[in-house]
């Protein structure tokens, strides 16, 4: 039968099928090796482009992710100010501390109420509710802030543990918090115009706070040690605060700074404030009258009239001025209240507070050599600390004979009491004026110090300084071991048209102890009122001295001064305590 199949069709046989087909490789050898590679080549290039789209994917998933939070957060803050955002710092702000390492000022975390006014049902109603748990909040301002359409507004920041639970405890819509950091000072007013504070940012406002910023701000959380000792810190508070009590003072000072390092151990400035509440006080009372506030001192000029007279070699040891009638100069008269209507020695110019003595020696000395003597005690320019709140002394129009006059008992120049310390420091030192610092400084540092006076004049003057206190208008600064030297200084307050009588700033700057001088006391009481145990005188001898000395007997013993008893100063201060004479005012000018 005939196939119309094309082909034939071929038998198979044993030998046809024993033969079997040949390999390909070896049928098309060449072809199929040019295959197989373009075949691995397409593979590879699928697996790249698969692990490119994979990571292209990540990439774009990471992105949306970013993009989508800032989205959220952008929704939730609305049209937020820059006061409402939030910035985190590089660290946390360093803790404030003492040089004993007590916490002064440190940082802890609160909580801040905020809300959504979109979330909130009724804003009135919220308001009222809120204020029934945080009574201090603005009623009709948080309503106004409820009914906008923002996404955030802040309702009270840094909430009491208490208060937040008060707030959760209402349940009201569209309300949230936040933690943040706040700025916390666990010795409240103790010390407050030294610490000083910080805004809700933390950033630093006042005092050390604002003076060490830098430092407290690098992130690395350490703390930055002032030299203050809040050990001294509290006696001198006290006492100064007892003193203000009973003299009915309007304000205090008190200073205790090293003399040879130039730290200051204790800055007390009353009235003061609450650190934690610092928009609470009174400006008045957040004025640090140390370093703030300048005054007429008084007759502890005359320590640097003193010097200046010694300096000059106008003054000599026994050398005498004529003293015998008040001083007429350029239409004005100059008085002494302790009037001896005599010719004075140096010694006697300065236990007897003359001030036809001082002006004597002033005048011959002359305005410059004046001026020259209180620039390099650093008494014509603001104290040189490191707070930013320091004063500039007011100084006279003009610097002619009167003013040389005056200034040289210490009126017609008004100057903050820590400048004064400090120049009473530099008596204290060998004529080595040092820089007040709140820095602590290492034991075995050396502090580098200016030569300003002549080391026998300082001498001189510390010995006249020891006269006044054990035989003088400072008697009532004595403190029996420590051997205190010292000036009183009471000045008449500028009143219009010339000084006050009644209104007087009393002060004492001491020194102990005299046998090896460690320390400077610088007391003053603004505006005291005499009583019945100071036979009714407000002068520095009945009210600055004795808070001195008191101040010194309590914290002599904290600083490792040696108490040495001398049975010979016991007597003396018996013998001053049957015969007191209480030291009068320094003249104002008489017209």
């Amino acid at each position: 039968m005939k196939s119309f199949w094309p082909f034939a069709r071929r038998r198979v046989t044993a030998e046809t099928q024993s033969a079997g087909l040949p390999p390909v490789i070896e049928a098309a050898p060449s072809d199929m090796a040019r295959f197989l590679t373009l075949e691995d080549e397409e593979t590879t290039a699928l697996e790249g482009a698969r692990r490119r789209l994979t990571m292209i994917g990540v990439a774009l998933g990471f992105a949306f992710t970013i993009l989508g939070g800032r989205a959220i957060m952008l929704a939730v803050a609305g049209d937020a100010g820059p006061a409402e955002q939030i910035v985190a710092a590089d660290g946390p702000r360093g803790d404030l501390v003492d040089r004993n390492g007590n916490v002064l000022a440190t940082t802890l975390e609160t909580w801040s109420l905020f809300a959504d006014p979109t979330q909130v049902w009724d804003a009135a109603e919220t308001a009222e509710a809120l204020a029934t748990v945080l009574p201090d909040l603005d009623v009709e301002q948080v309503t106004r802030d409820l009914s906008t359409r923002r996404r955030f507004v802040w309702i009270q920041r840094n909430l009491t543990p208490r208060q937040r639970q008060a707030v959760f405890s209402l349940g009201m819509p569209g309300l949230d918090f936040r933690t943040e950091p706040r700025r916390v000072y666990p010795r409240g007013r103790l010390a407050s115009h030294v610490v000083g504070f910080s805004d809700r940012d933390l950033n630093g406002i006042a005092g050390a706070e604002r003076a060490f910023d830098g430092a407290l701000e690098a992130g690395d959380g350490r703390p930055v040690a002032l030299s203050i000792d809040m050990g001294v810190q509290y006696h001198v508070d006290e006492v100064l605060r007892a003193s203000m009590q009973e003299f009915r003072a309007l304000a205090a000072v008190g200073v205790v700074m090293d003399v040879q390092t130039g730290e200051v151990l204790s800055m007390v400035s009353l009235p003061d404030y609450d650190a934690n509440r610092p928009a609470e006080a009174r400006s008045d009372d957040r004025l640090n009258r140390a370093t703030q506030a300048v005054y007429e001192m008084g007759s502890t000029f005359k320590a640097f009239t003193v010097a200046l007279g010694l300096e000059t070699g106008i003054a000599r040891p026994g050398e005498t001025f004529d003293a015998s009638n008040p001083l007429r100069i350029g239409g004005h008269t100059i008085h002494d209240f302790h009037a001896q209507n005599r010719e004075l020695t140096l010694s006697e110019i300065f236990t007897h507070s003359s001030n036809i003595g001082s002006s004597l020696i002033a005048l011959e000395a002359g305005p410059e050599a004046q001026r020259d003597l209180l620039q390099r005690l650093r008494l014509l320019e603001a104290a040189p600390i490191e707070l930013a709140e320091t004063a500039s002394p007011l100084l006279p129009r003009q610097w002619g004979p009167t003013e040389t006059a005056t200034i040289s008992y210490g009126h017609g120049l008004a100057v903050s009491p820590l400048s004064v310390a400090a120049a009473f420091a530099a008596i204290a030192n060998g004529g080595v004026y040092v820089q007040p610092t709140l820095q602590p400084v290492r034991p075995g540092e050396t502090v580098a110090g200016e030569q300003v006076l002549d080391p026998d004049v300082a001498q001189h003057v510390l010995d006249l300084m020891r006269e006044v206190v054990a035989d003088g208008t400072g008697r009532r600064a004595e403190v029996p071991g420590y051997r205190v030297a010292g000036k009183t200084g009471t000045a008449e307050k500028p009143d219009r048209g010339g000084y006050s009588r009644n209104r007087l700033i009393s002060s004492f700057s001491a020194v102990f102890p005299y046998d090896d001088p460690q320390y400077v006391v610088l007391v003053m009481l603004d505006e005291p009122h005499g009583n019945a145990s100071t036979y009714g005188y407000a002068t520095a001898g009945y009210t600055a001295a004795p808070a001195a000395g008191a101040i010194i007997e309590r914290i002599a013993p904290i600083l490792g001064v040696e108490r040495i008893d001398d049975p010979l100063e016991r007597a003396a201060l018996v013998r001053a305590a049957l015969s007191p004479d209480p030291d009068m005012p320094e003249a104002r000018i008489q017209h």
